[in-house]
């Protein structure tokens, strides 16, 4: 049987035991077998340390996604090489991803009394699904460190949505085509059952046909982890560039989605290349120009703003709902020939930027990123960002479900806007 093949029969199988994740009662955490063994003191990192937490076994149980990290530990482990378990993990994270989705668009069992509407399940089961991988030690010869990392990152970008971003209506149907981000929970020091209702956007968004008085608006959505290292590698830039390359375009709407301020939607104007000190899930801060990998499409000299160019007076106006929406335009910068920073709206001529409107944390960024991508490829698109209301938590700190509700909602009546304005 040639490596091909090997490959292809063991992904078919991961996939197979990947879609019966929550259909079967495997362990969160597997039992070391004979043929896969366990590393005695894996490669981690700090969202890691927090799978141990009640708070998170709580929410994988009554979500019914407790059962994903031994699936992927069986999938790798049952795979026969390196190349067939990175195919295996791919498969595994699609079949997460797709579960997620479905879960939160409200097809199959739920898994337990959580709310569908719930972005966290996604978020704690990736974890648990890469902490296997760090720890597991199949018996197959061609094993190494630079294998696991190979299936780490495939694992990851496929549970993200990534690796699923095709649209179904091709060049000749929907003319109408949006990709869209949100991102996962953060600031879980403060709080461990923080969601994020930009990612639960994104899943009640992926896939979606919404029908409009110009007609369907077809959506495809993907997940980015608050992690400074992934976007200094281009992870943004790479799940936007294939449906923006010149000639091979196939989305005329892309927008990046985070949570933002309080009691109100934010459309943000201005876009700054700075990078701020807030620390990231791994607790890991920065301060620097947002490094942009050589391999992409980049111009030269890298531009301290990126403008949107969503139709946010048109989204603005077309959209009601329970929270007001807002057009900022505030950015903060030093201005040329000064020291200083100054915070005014809209940038001055040859400005340094500090912070653009969403900041100079990793919504900023996304935006700053797919903007500048935009902008290097020359594209026509309609690319900006969409900052969310912060999603309040009752006294255990456990996210309103209603209120999540709300913005999900409103947020997919502004994404349908930007499109058809």
């Amino acid at each position: 049987m040639s490596t091909r093949t090997t490959a292809l029969a063991a992904a078919t199988a991961a996939l197979a035991a990947a879609i019966t994740l929550g259909l079967t009662g495997a362990p969160a955490t597997a039992s070391a077998d004979p043929e896969c063994g366990t590393v005695a003191s894996p490669d981690t990192r700090v969202e890691h340390t927090r799978l141990t937490e009640p708070a998170v076994t709580d929410i994988l149980a009554r979500s019914g996604f407790d059962d994903v990290a031994g699936a992927v530990r069986t999938a790798v482990c049952e795979a026969g090489n390196s190349k067939a378990a990175t195919a295996a993990a791919r498969l595994a994270g699609e079949a997460l991803w797709q579960r997620a989705v479905d879960r939160v668009q409200g097809r199959g069992d739920a898994g337990g009394d959580l709310p569908r509407s719930d972005d966290r399940p996604l978020y704690w089961a990736r974890l648990a699904g890469e902490l296997e991988i760090a720890r597991v030690a199949p018996a197959f010869p061609s094993w190494s460190e630079e294998a696991r990392a190979k299936v780490l990152t495939a694992f990851d970008r496929s549970s993200r949505g990534i690796e699923s971003t095709a649209f179904v209506g091709g060049e000749s149907g929907r003319s109408r085509q949006v990709l869209a981000s949100g991102f996962d929970p953060f600031t879980l020091d403060r709080n461990i059952r923080q969601s994020n209702p930009s990612g639960a956007t994104a899943l009640a968004m992926d896939g979606r046909v919404v029908q409009t008085a110009k007609g369907p608006v077809e959506i495809q959505t993907v997940v980015f982890p608050v992690l400074w290292e992934p976007f200094a590698q281009g992870i943004v830039e790479r799940a936007f560039l294939p449906h923006l390359v010149p000639g091979k375009r196939d989305v005329d709407t892309a927008v990046t989605i985070s949570q933002g301020r309080a009691g109100r939607f934010d459309l943000e104007v201005w876009n700054g290349a700075h990078r701020g000190t807030f620390p990231d899930n791994d607790r890991v801060s920065v301060n620097e120009t947002i490094p942009i990998p050589e391999d992409l499409p980049h111009a030269t000299p890298q531009p301290q703003w990126t403008r949107t160019t969503l139709p946010v007076e048109a989204m603005k106006t077309a959209v009601p709902g329970t929270f007001p929406v807002n057009i900022n335009r505030v950015v903060t910068e030093i201005p040329a020939g000064s020291t200083e920073p100054v915070t005014r709206e809209d940038p001055t001529p040859g400005s340094t930027a500090v912070a653009g409107g969403g900041g100079d944390y990793l919504s900023n960024e996304s935006a700053y990123r797919t903007t500048a991508l935009r902008d290097a490829l020359e594209a026509d698109t309609k690319q900006g960002h969409i900052h969310v209301p912060i999603l309040n938590g009752d006294a255990n700190g456990e996210p309103l479900a209603d209120m999540r509700a709300d913005i999900v909602a409103q947020t997919l009546a502004l994404v349908a806007a930007a499109a058809t304005s």
